[in-house]
């Protein structure tokens, strides 16, 4: 199977996205070659521990030496008591400035694996292997790195590029169904923020997406990769357009924040709850059509995923003007003021911070009925 490769243009410090089978058997030749020959780090999600195994074999003779750690996956993992381990552990192991770390496992393992790259001796090189959908469409792309803290999702975190990414699509197929489409809400979201043609091809494909079909499922991750890219290099530290890639998200957060990451609500569930959320807003707003609402809760609902708050279980804790005031402390929040991103149509989302609060409070509560 032909590897596929976004480029992700930051200047000094752009790198490739690989995308394709078996790239872990060529991690020696993927990971560049200024990575290679020091002494390595692998940072890895328990469950991913026999990829962990292959990718040793393909490094083997082509780092000095290679230590592996493993941690639980789960949001409860991305806290400070999960940096402070990893850091505990890199540091008595001699970590140095020319050590590579590399992050193997979902967005919770590679959010904190960046983030202890990025500060550990004041920054050592990574390379990042996602081994979920969501990982490998979101999260491992762009540089946002950080952990939870009791305020909030991802309050305490960096900007941090990685040195590669390695998608190999052979590492989805043993990821629970609920785990693959919780990732599809995150696939689904490049076509609602900007690119209506990739929703069209995705109503007709998703099947195929969800049986992680070879073919369909390495077109989303690449059309998703360069989607992510492309906005990213315009605007690597969400100062703008990048902020659009936060389609729903501002209330997934405060959803995530209410259930406590108990593993109720995976966070791609969360974000297209959400997604709904900010379509019915806009259409609160008069920027939106009842019909585009309709077409994106219509999709949702076929592939199986959640459309309202209410369908959570058991029930959140929160009711709505709590989850509004939870929201007022997302990270993308300035001056007291929550920005949402909003739609005028299916593939053209922007940003706003003129959003009366009632409004808000009026879609929450409806969507917890």
């Amino acid at each position: 199977m032909t590897i596929s490769k976004v480029h992700v243009e930051l200047g000094d410090r752009s790198y490739d996205i690989h995308i394709g089978k078996a790239l872990l058997e060529q991690a020696g030749s993927l990971i560049p070659e200024s990575c290679l020959g020091k002494k390595t780090f692998i940072l890895f999600d328990k469950n991913t521990y026999p990829y962990v195994q292959i990718l040793e074999e393909a490094l083997a003779g082509k780092v000095l030496e290679c230590k592996s750690l493993g941690l639980k996956g789960g949001e409860p993992t991305k806290s400070y008591d999960g940096l402070q381990n990893t850091l505990d552990w890199l540091l008595e192991n001699k970590v140095d400035r020319n050590s590579l770390l590399i992050v193997v496992g979902g967005g919770v393992i590679g959010d904190l694996g960046g983030f202890v790259a990025s500060i550990v001796m004041r920054g050592i090189p990574f390379v990042q292997i996602p081994t979920t959908v969501l990982s490998q469409v979101d999260s491992s792309v762009g540089g946002k790195t950080g952990i939870n803290t009791a305020q909030g999702k991802n309050l305490v975190g960096s900007f941090y590029q990685p040195q590669a990414v390695l998608c190999d699509i052979g590492t989805l197929g043993t990821l629970p169904a609920r785990e693959v489409l919780a990732g599809y809400g995150e696939i689904v979201k490049y076509g609602l923020i900007n690119k209506p043609d990739f929703f069209d091809w995705l109503s007709e494909n998703n099947e195929k997406i969800l049986k992680l079909e070879s073919e369909a499922i390495t077109h989303a991750v690449e059309v998703s990769c360069q989607a992510k890219a492309d906005i990213v290099a315009a605007d690597e530290h969400e100062k703008g357009q990048r902020a659009l890639l936060n389609l729903g998200h501002t209330f997934a957060h405060a959803l995530e924040a209410s259930a406590g990451y108990d593993g109720r609500l995976l966070h791609g569930e969360a974000v297209a709850i959400g997604i709904v959320m900010a379509f019915e807003l806009s259409v609160k707003m008069a920027l939106c059509s009842l019909e585009d609402l309709e077409k994106v809760k219509a999709h949702f609902r076929q592939v199986g995923l959640k459309t309202k708050a209410s369908q959570i279980s058991p029930a959140l804790r929160h009711d709505a003007a709590e989850l509004v005031a939870l929201m007022a402390g997302d990270k993308k929040a300035v001056d007291n003021k929550i920005g949402f991103i909003l739609t005028r149509v299916i593939g053209q989302a922007f940003q706003s911070f003129d959003v009366d609060l009632k409004l808000v409070e009026q879609v929450v509560t409806e969507s917890l009925k």
